[in-house]
């Protein structure tokens, strides 16, 4: 398939992260964010793309981002590649449809999980302690309840190649210090029940979560990616079953063929057969149509 974009290399530009699918390029004042069709599973990233993955994040993205406009601060700009910077124009090409212009924001060293539902480490932490990150819930709840309200569980940003690590609140508010963490509670507990609202009407449950913020001119602001298949587990309302796994919109699909070959988990990563990666994609587009009503050949 065309249309494969796997690592960007634009001499012109200043790359200064390289994570495990954006490419990160330092403007000056601004960044450029380019998402890449890499795909990666319990912290591991996978030898083979997953075509347009990248065009598909990023509008997913930068539907939310644009719904969040005057709501919640964030560091979004522009995905128009005809209005970056002249040192931008000669890769528009590539950049179209993958890319975003953003505030330069200083990262906050957390990130900020909301979970609405019982599901992944969540529920592993639950089923043997009867809490998440400290949180004490009710006993006798199910695989991929409903929670009472929603939950921000903070974790740790494990340098590539590991795994993040869950903490508790108080532990949140020695790193960040107490106001700052606050804050991004707030922010974290506000843009879910916003974000879970919307993809409900079209269908979708957001399980969880995951959020990034950072600081701008003093302001905390949320930056990175918005509600994704990568950062999200989208669950189809039609099909919500609690009291077990759930079919989803993300990359769950790919997780499950990961352990049912007994992957352990480390590098290198397995090949993925042809069938795997139509499918992920196929999830994800979905996931792009029921939010956004448009379809991956519009970008």
């Amino acid at each position: 398939m065309n249309n494969i974009t796997i690592e960007t290399d634009f001499s012109e530009l200043k790359l200064i992260r390289r994570g495990k699918v954006r490419d990160v390029y330092d403007l000056g004042d601004k960044l450029l964010i380019v998402a890449s069709d890499r795909i990666s599973a319990f912290d591991v990233i996978m030898a083979d793309p997953i075509p347009e993955k990248g065009k598909i994040l990023t509008q997913i993205s930068i539907f939310w981002f644009r719904k969040l406009e005057g709501i919640v601060p964030h560091h979004f700009i522009s995905g128009d590649p005809s209005v970056y910077p002249d040192s931008c124009k000669r890769y528009a090409e590539v950049l179209r449809g993958r890319s975003m212009l953003v505030k330069k924001a200083t990262p906050l060293p957390v990130e900020c999980i909301v979970r609405g539902y019982l599901s992944g480490s969540g529920w592993e932490e639950y089923k043997s302690s009867g809490e998440i990150c400290g949180i004490s819930l009710p006993a006798g709840l199910k695989e991929s309840d409903r929670l009472p309200a929603p939950i921000f569980t903070p974790s740790t940003k494990a340098p590539d190649g590991t795994h993040d690590e869950n903490i508790s609140f108080e532990r949140a508010c020695e790193i960040l210090g107490e106001d700052t963490a606050r804050r991004a509670t707030e922010m974290s507990l506000k843009i879910y029940e916003i974000g879970r609202e919307l993809a409900l009407r079209s269908g979708i449950i957001v399980a969880d979560t995951k959020f990034e913020f950072g600081f701008y001119d003093g302001s905390l602001i949320l930056i990175d990616e918005v509600m994704t298949p990568d950062s999200s587990r989208f669950w189809p309302v039609d099909e919500y079953r609690p009291g077990g796994a759930q079919k989803s919109f993300d990359k769950q699909y790919l997780r499950d063929y990961l352990l049912s070959i007994k992957w352990p988990k480390e590098p290198p990563p397995p090949p993925l057969p042809p069938e795997v990666i139509k499918k992920t994609r196929d999830k994800y587009i979905e996931a792009l149509s029921r939010l956004t009503g448009k379809g991956i050949d519009l970008f």
